[in-house]
């Protein structure tokens, strides 16, 4: 094409020389020297013609290439903000979640196909004659009756006026018993055990002066007295670099009256920084009956950053996630009734209960481990937390006990005022 055009140009040029020479009468000389200048021209207008639309398809590539780049600078960030939202994600609870879940899912439905099979096999059984009723409420002579599971507690044998006389005396000091981790074995917090100096020198246990009915006196100023000795070796503690938990009695007694709840809280408040220390065990009963200003005051507790540990508890069968929101970190259940009638506590399987609270963040705690043939067996249901007089009983509280790492405790720190 190019050639063509240059041919043209030069037969122009050269027709363009002839019509000098012949219709203007320039020399031989001239004429030539007018068809070089009209090719030279005609040279030139062309290349600058072939200039320009060489500029414009470079502009034009340029700008496409710039779109391009634009396009792919966007998809990029796009591309980062997504990896970095997957990589923000913490993937491993949910994966344990799903794992949970499954889990649970099949233990479910392996407990329908037994309850399935157990039915068939009763069906499939022949019905026994029905017997006279004499004989059947019978009991053969010298069996042994089976014991209840659930004993029922005790009454206090210590009258309530001398409870309140021991106290205003200064006669109220606190023990403290491990709760150990499994397998190791390795202190990780500490239940404060009231127990109170008798006349003789002996020390009566909670249970024969805690009241059961009455007594929201005795049981408001004993907690607050344990509140003041938790703080106190919380900040001993953490002096020591280490911040072991906190069990601290609790009841409706305080929560419910106003002068004790505002104590409670302004304790909290001046003590932030060893506040998640502190967990405060009240029993199961008295946590499900409490009333709206009660769960008021539970939950400002929480938000100082305590939390709660029921005790005795009789049934799993419950709203965890409820407890979790509400700053319930551990159940505690008898362990012997939950390695022989695990059934009558919840219907998972043992081996997955635990499991399941633990993706709520709830801890199972096996309390009174009374025997070494327990621990294997709580071992295997994936319970993590244990105690009992097996593991390691109420004792004095040395001063040292809380930073050594589990050594057996001494002498008496110091006694609780009145």
């Amino acid at each position: 094409m190019q050639g063509l055009v240059y041919t043209f140009i030069a037969i122009s040029a050269a027709a363009a020389g002839a019509a000098a020479y012949f219709g203007l009468a320039f020399t031989p000389a001239q004429a030539i020297l007018a068809a070089l200048v009209f090719g030279c021209i005609a040279v030139t207008a062309h290349e600058r013609v072939l200039r320009q639309r060489a500029e414009r398809r470079l502009e034009r590539a340029i700008e496409e290439l710039s779109r391009l780049l634009s396009t792919d600078a966007k998809a990029g960030a796009v591309l980062g903000q997504r990896i970095n939202a997957m990589a923000d994600l913490n993937a491993g609870p949910r994966l344990g979640a799903v794992e949970a879940d499954i889990s649970v899912l099949g233990t479910v439905i392996r407990q329908v196909a037994e309850a399935v099979a157990d039915i068939e096999e009763r069906a499939a059984q022949p019905q026994p004659a029905p017997q006279p009723s004499h004989q059947a409420s019978a009991i053969p002579l010298g069996a042994a009756p089976i014991p209840s599971i659930v004993s029922p507690p005790r009454e206090p044998t210590i009258p309530l006026e001398t409870v309140r006389h021991a106290l205003n005396e200064g006669r109220l000091v606190f023990h403290v018993q491990p709760v150990v981790t499994l397998p190791q074995r390795r202190p990780t917090g500490f239940d404060l055990v009231p127990r109170l100096a008798l006349g003789t020198g002996a020390l009566a246990e909670p249970a024969d002066f805690l009241p059961r009915q009455g007594g929201a006196d005795v049981l408001r100023q004993l907690e607050s007295i344990g509140l003041l000795e938790a703080i106190t070796l919380a900040r001993r503690a953490r002096t020591g670099g280490q911040r072991p938990y906190l069990f601290v009695p609790l009841s409706r007694a305080t929560l419910g009256d106003g002068h004790s709840a505002e104590q409670l809280i302004a304790s909290l408040e001046a003590n932030r920084a060893i506040a998640p220390s502190l967990i405060f065990a009240i029993e199961e009963g008295e946590w499900l009956s409490m009333t709206t200003a009660e769960r008021a005051v539970a939950d400002l507790v929480h938000k100082k950053g305590a939390g709660y540990s029921l005790l005795a508890v009789q049934s799993l069968r419950l709203d965890v996630g409820e407890l979790a929101a509400r700053g319930v970190r551990s159940l505690r259940i008898d362990a012997a009734r939950f390695l022989h009638a695990p059934e009558s506590l919840t219907d998972f399987h043992a081996a997955d209960i635990a499991d399941y609270l633990a993706r709520f963040g709830v801890i199972l705690l096996a309390t009174g481990v009374t025997a070494e043939a327990q621990i294997p067996e709580l071992i295997d249901a994936r319970i993590s937390l244990v105690q009992g007089p097996h593991l390691g009983p109420a004792a004095p509280l040395r001063g040292d006990l809380l930073l050594d790492g589990g050594r057996q405790p001494g002498p008496p720190l110091r006694r609780a005022e009145g």
